[in-house]
């Protein structure tokens, strides 16, 4: 299988994801320039990486999510290929509205970056296959803009819907404002579109994929995202538009 990372100017994890992908048994990948206009042939996965895309400029992802490249990740979307955003990337993803909600200034106003610890919420999604459900993990987080927003009536309907994949926990698996390091709504670190092909995620999995620096957890996206390709020609009639 294929994926693509693309590379924003002031982007700096897109090397953490190249190198976490190039490490998966399988797996193609290479960057891709903000200016470019297509991607590679067959490209089953899109990565958009974490950093500061255009300096954060107007919002966190507001100009990024206008670059030419956007336009056929839009396309790969609708297609229904898959679409990984990471913390900016989260935040290109809103602002793309390829997913609802915005990424607001932390509680605090401060910058985070420390492990934290997150419960899976689903795992029929290309993305946690590999996880089991309430399962908790580790994956460091590094932002200043990730508090997740949606007005009460859209949050009730994202929940509805099950779009919410990962919330920030404690160590049993218990959600409470005391763990929550950015203040984000109902605990949200991690929602997919109603169709589940695009998920927004503020940690990072690709800083949790070796365990000289940090921890295996977030291996599980990578194979999850690997199974999901190899068995894509098997499956009809899974929910959530899968």
């Amino acid at each position: 299988m294929r994926s693509a990372v693309i590379v924003f100017p002031g982007s700096n994890c897109d090397r953490d994801a190249l190198r976490a992908l190039a490490e998966v048994p399988g797996m193609k990948v290479g960057p891709l320039w903000h200016d470019d206009t297509t991607l590679p042939p067959e490209t089953d996965l899109v990565v958009l990486p974490g950093g500061f895309s255009y300096g954060d400029y107007l919002r966190p992802g507001a100009l990024a999510a206008r670059a030419p490249i956007m336009a056929e990740v839009r396309r790969h979307a609708d297609r229904g290929g898959l679409v990984l955003g990471i913390c900016n990337g989260f935040q290109i993803l809103t602002e793309s509205r390829l997913l609802p909600g915005a990424l607001l200034p932390n509680r605090d106003t401060r910058f985070i970056g420390r492990p934290c610890l997150l419960r899976v919420d689903r795992t029929d999604t290309p993305f946690t296959g590999a996880y089991q459900k309430g399962q908790v993990v580790q994956f460091p987080i590094a932002h200043a803009d990730g508090r997740f927003y949606l007005p009460e009536e859209d949050l009730a309907r994202l929940e509805q819907r099950g779009q919410v994949v990962f919330r920030y926990c404690d160590a049993a698996g218990r959600v409470e404002p005391s763990v929550n390091p950015n203040g984000a709504a109902h605990h949200i670190a991690g929602i997919v579109n109603d169709r589940g092909n695009v998920l927004g995620l503020m940690p990072h999995p690709e800083r949790a994929s070796d365990p000289r620096i940090g921890g295996e957890d977030g291996k599980g996206v990578w194979d999850s995202v690997v199974a999901w390709c190899q068995n894509k020609g098997k499956r009809s009639g899974h929910g959530h538009g899968f």
